[in-house]
């Protein structure tokens, strides 16, 4: 096998999961590289949704919805029918998975301040994939990492089911998702909007990324604080945009990068780099000390609530990046209501 810039970073230690639900890309990258684990989230589900309906899709959903009696009407129920998208999706992708991998699936943007209610979607999203072959050790549910949703990750760990941090761009948030006892976290390296064509204008392309863009010494950070206190959690880096996005992440030596297809695509294909040019990096750690140490759980995630408050940036990136994801969410929803209305006429 030729080596390639996506077979160096993985020879790093850095393990790739794949950020997509397409099976056909899924596919043609397994040739030349073993995925990990695949990602998911609102807006991936509503793209595959879509591209996937006519052929995967739209006789299966048809079927649960007549024999479950479903009515696609109400909330609850649009929401069963979404859950069952979700985990027909995935089960696509599993097979190009490692065999210890797992399938990722978010929570709703709408339960994210709301403990209880995202333990239930969680709980739902399990019995569902549980349904249809996939048993929990091969799934983690994805959650924003919220005060109310930080207690969340925590019940839900202690019960079985293990938890991904996500919406994540503060060291206060990693060591919270740490202390719930998340299997992973991903910090975001570019916030969501950019992946849209109404937030594209405010990519950001730097030259020198690993030292350059504002997230690079937020991730090392935590990768570091990680280290030190020797956390089971894992550091998966996501909102990866570029090629060179991906190289400056692996810089860092994150546990995992999760990368989208069409960056793997790219990675796959490229010539290896010289040993340099991925070498790891040290970069000043940012925060003040206290931020590693704070006991961010306890009075109802009351530590964590403070230090959002006082973030203004990362709340407004959190409040973004979730009022996006439930605008992809309500698009999937329409979508379902359209189509299996039109089955029933």
């Amino acid at each position: 096998m030729t080596n390639t810039l996506l077979s160096q970073i993985q020879a790093l230690g850095v393990v790739v999961d794949i950020d997509s639900m397409d099976p056909k890309a899924a596919e043609s990258l397994s040739v030349s590289t073993t995925f990990h684990s695949m990602t998911s989230n609102q807006a991936i589900v509503n793209g595959q949704l879509q591209v996937q309906w006519d052929a995967n899709l739209e006789s299966l959903v048809s079927q649960y919805v007549q024999d479950a009696a479903i009515d696609i009407s109400t909330e609850d129920g649009i929401l069963k029918v979404l859950n069952l998208v979700t985990v027909l999706l995935a089960s696509k992708v599993i097979p190009y998975l490692d065999k210890a991998g797992r399938v990722l699936a978010q929570t709703s943007p709408r339960t994210a301040y709301n403990k209880d209610a995202t333990v239930a979607h969680a709980k739902a999203l399990i019995n569902v994939f549980g349904k249809h072959g996939i048993s929990r050790d091969r799934v983690c549910i994805k959650i924003p990492v919220t005060p109310e949703s930080i207690l969340a990750c925590k019940e839900l760990e202690e019960g079985g089911i293990r938890t991904l941090g996500t919406c994540l761009f503060s060291v206060p948030q990693a060591m919270a998702a740490s202390q719930a006892g998340c299997l992973s976290i991903s910090p975001y390296f570019n916030e969501l909007r950019v992946h849209f064509p109404e937030g594209a204008s405010s990519y950001i392309e730097y030259s020198d990324p690993v030292r350059q863009h504002p997230m690079s010494p937020i991730i090392y950070s935590i990768i570091q604080a990680f280290k030190e206190r020797q956390t089971s959690t894992t550091v998966v880096p996501a909102s990866i945009i570029t090629l060179d996005e991906a190289v400056a992440l692996a810089r860092l030596r994150p546990h995992h990068l999760t990368i989208p297809d069409r960056v793997l695509a790219l990675l796959a294909v490229a010539p290896e780099r010289l040993d340099d040019e991925l070498s790891a990096v040290t970069l000043k750690v940012t925060g003040e000390t206290s931020a590693f140490d704070a006991d961010y759980l306890s009075n109802n995630a009351a530590a964590l609530q403070m230090a959002l408050s006082k973030d203004a940036e990362t709340s407004r990136k959190i409040k973004e990046a979730l009022e996006i994801f439930g605008r992809q969410e309500e698009e999937s929803i329409q979508f379902l209501r359209k189509a299996l209305s039109a089955n029933e006429a």
